[in-house]
């Protein structure tokens, strides 16, 4: 019965699902409120999250960079997060590749408009006394 529910047919060793079911249990294990996990329930969530990254991969294709190349890159999955509503969810997840010059840059100019506003504040105060 076992095999039936991951998918193994009597003509062929073709399966349902294609991710390792054995992975997909220890990381459903590794949550605290899980005690054990039915077969059908391990199968549905492979080929669930297999769907899930099919779509995320097609959408990201389809509106990256990479389709004239025929390839599929980091950037054009974290536009497509950062881009698309239903998947907005994983911006933190997939965030766009900066260089560390430009993330360097950032963090000086924050650092001095704190450094404008805690002067600002402090001459409010005066101003108020």
């Amino acid at each position: 019965m076992a095999d039936a529910a991951v998918g193994k047919e009597k003509c062929g060793d073709q399966r349902l699902v294609s991710l390792p079911l054995s992975r997909i249990r220890v990381i459903m294990k590794s949550s605290p409120e899980v005690s054990s996990i039915n077969q059908e329930a391990l199968v549905l969530t492979a080929k669930a999250t297999e769907l899930f990254v099919q779509y995320l991969a097609t959408c990201s294709y389809r509106h990256g960079s990479g389709k004239a190349k025929k390839a599929l890159t980091y950037s054009d999955l974290a536009s497509t997060a950062e881009d698309s509503e239903t998947l907005q969810f994983l911006a933190d997840i997939l965030p766009k590749k900066i260089l560390a010059s430009k993330y360097l840059k950032m963090l000086k100019e924050k650092r001095e408009e704190e450094e404008d506003d805690e002067d600002n504040g402090s001459d409010l105060g005066e101003a108020l006394a």
